[in-house]
């Protein structure tokens, strides 16, 4: 149905292409890039997943250079691959490149208009949302509350672990645990309450089936009014699916209104805080959020912690069991820390544990969950790179291909968690800063104003679970497999073959 609509629909508009030839040439001092033909390269560049749309931007920086334009319609899409060209965007023009481009209708629509952190514009709505979340939640202070969920999640994953026994061998697939248990943690973290699997699982399902039917309902964006008609139940698909995320996430809402929770005393999670907001409207009047607005903030604080953390984890357990010297030599300082007898990681170590916090990073520069941002939109005309940048154009950054810059890291294909240690291999780089603030070298949540928030408990959940799965079991490859490091798009860069190990209790 798709082709046939998208060749009913190019053919229609045939004969307008050469009048609109002229209208979408690019103007004076853009960057450079491929001539663009109307309607036909839009759809052409949207069929491509990340990886596909990444290795044809390779090809185009060897012939453009490392800020290439294409154009989506008549609005031109910037793509800058260059560490120095993205520190100048993102932090030195850090306000002018901090804007979001006009969602499309179905992103409007779960977005309930644009009531969240990702894909509000930058202005009140989004500082306001992003600063109750930071201060609320992700502060260092706050985050300790949820220590007790994080060891929660962590006997969930533990046990699952030992559940999901091939034949009784050994063998398991952790993409799917180590999803679940990061899930389990946000929903505590969300909700305040630790919910039954039944429950859990429910919950998973609605907000995680808009992601896996991203690319699915993109072609209703196209042409709406065309594709009411021609794609009807397509539509309605659309609309149940998030019809079904407000019938199950709007109980716990009521609910969590009628509790006795006293909310100036303390914050006990994030829909709480959300209960409490007042967002700015026209004049000095303002407003509760609506129940559908809290869905859409929940189900964002959901999502957008899960996949990239989970895939990250499953990355850097899948080189672990790659490359058992690494594991051997991250063991052992782990016991160095919390003692031949320990059976835990406390959250407390962790600071303790330099090629620990290595690891981590390795993982994320050399397997950054999302090879590009969400993309950004320009609030006013700027030069960069000796181009003209111009208003409401929209960039995104390859942060893949900047973790791996060779001129920045040496053999950037290796996996060597020991580039991030100091020459006394007893700390880790002080000058290494991952928020790209003084020098961007990778930039796996991003930088500048609309850098990940999350960041921060990013880092701590996978050093804390990286370190806890390391602590109690042995990960070897089994018998008669491999670890397989292809990519593959899915909502993030996942393994095409997904880990499979061997786990023997320490």
């Amino acid at each position: 149905m798709e082709i046939w609509f998208m060749i009913v629909v190019t053919v229609s508009i045939a004969a307008l292409i050469n009048a609109f030839l002229s209208l979408f040439k690019p103007k004076s001092n853009l960057p450079p890039g491929p001539r663009s033909v109307p309607i036909l390269s839009t759809v052409l560049w949207l069929g491509k997943s990340s990886l596909e749309m990444e290795q044809t931007l390779r090809k185009l920086r060897l012939r453009f250079g490392p800020i290439v334009t294409i154009y989506l319609g008549s609005r031109p899409l910037i793509f800058i691959s260059d560490r120095t060209l993205a520190h100048q965007a993102l932090v030195q023009h850090g306000p002018i490149f901090a804007d979001r481009p006009e969602p499309t209708l179905t992103s409007k629509i779960f977005s309930s208009n644009q009531h969240n952190i990702n894909t509000a514009g930058y202005g009140p709505t989004w500082r306001l949302l992003r600063r109750n979340l930071t201060s609320k939640i992700l502060h260092p202070s706050k985050s300790k509350e949820f220590s007790s969920a994080r060891k929660w999640a962590l006997e969930i994953l533990l046990s699952h672990l030992k559940e999901d026994d091939d034949n009784k061998s050994g063998v398991v697939k952790v993409v799917d645990h180590f999803r679940f248990s990061m899930f389990c943690l946000l929903v505590f973290m969300c909700f305040g309450k630790r919910m039954e699997e039944s429950g859990i699982r429910e919950v998973e399902e609605v907000v995680h089936r808009p992601l896996v039917s991203f690319n699915r309902y993109q072609i209703l964006n196209f042409w709406p009014w065309m594709t009411r008609i021609i794609l009807r139940s397509r539509w309605n698909e659309f609309f149940n699916s998030r019809k079904k995320q407000e019938e199950v996430l709007i109980p716990y809402i009521t609910a969590r209104k009628n509790s006795q929770v006293d909310l100036q005393e303390k914050v006990a999670c994030y829909l709480d805080t959300l209960l409490e907001l007042e967002l700015p409207e026209d004049g000095n009047e303002s407003r509760k959020l609506n129940d559908g607005e809290i869905v859409t903030a929940c189900s964002e604080f959901l999502t957008a912690g899960t996949d990239t953390t989970s895939t990250a984890l499953q990355w850097i357990m899948a080189n672990l069991v790659k490359y058992p010297n690494i594991q051997a030599k991250l063991f052992e300082e782990i016991k160095g820390v919390v003692g031949k007898e320990a059976e835990e990681v406390r959250e407390d170590d962790l600071s303790k544990m330099p090629y620990l916090k290595a690891v981590v990073l390795e993982g994320l520069r050399r397997h950054p969950p999302a090879h590009f941002v969400l993309p950004h939109a320009v609030t006013q005309e700027v030069e960069l790179g000796g181009y003209r940048v111009p208003k409401n154009a929209i960039i995104n950054f390859t942060v893949a291909d900047m973790g791996w810059d060779p001129e920045m890291w040496d053999d950037p294909m290796e996996f060597r968690p020991e580039r991030f240690m100091s020459s006394k291999r007893s700390v880790i780089q002080e000058e290494f800063d991952i928020t790209g603030s003084r020098e961007i070298k990778m930039i796996p949540f991003g930088a500048g104003r609309r850098i990940c928030p999350a960041s921060g408990l990013a880092l701590l959940h996978l050093e804390y679970f990286v370190a806890n799965l390391v602590l109690r079991f042995q990960w070897t490859v089994p018998r008669g497999k491999e670890v397989d490091l292809t990519e593959k798009q899915e909502f993030t860069i996942v393994m095409k073959n997904p880990l499979h190990a061997q786990i023997s209790p320490r």
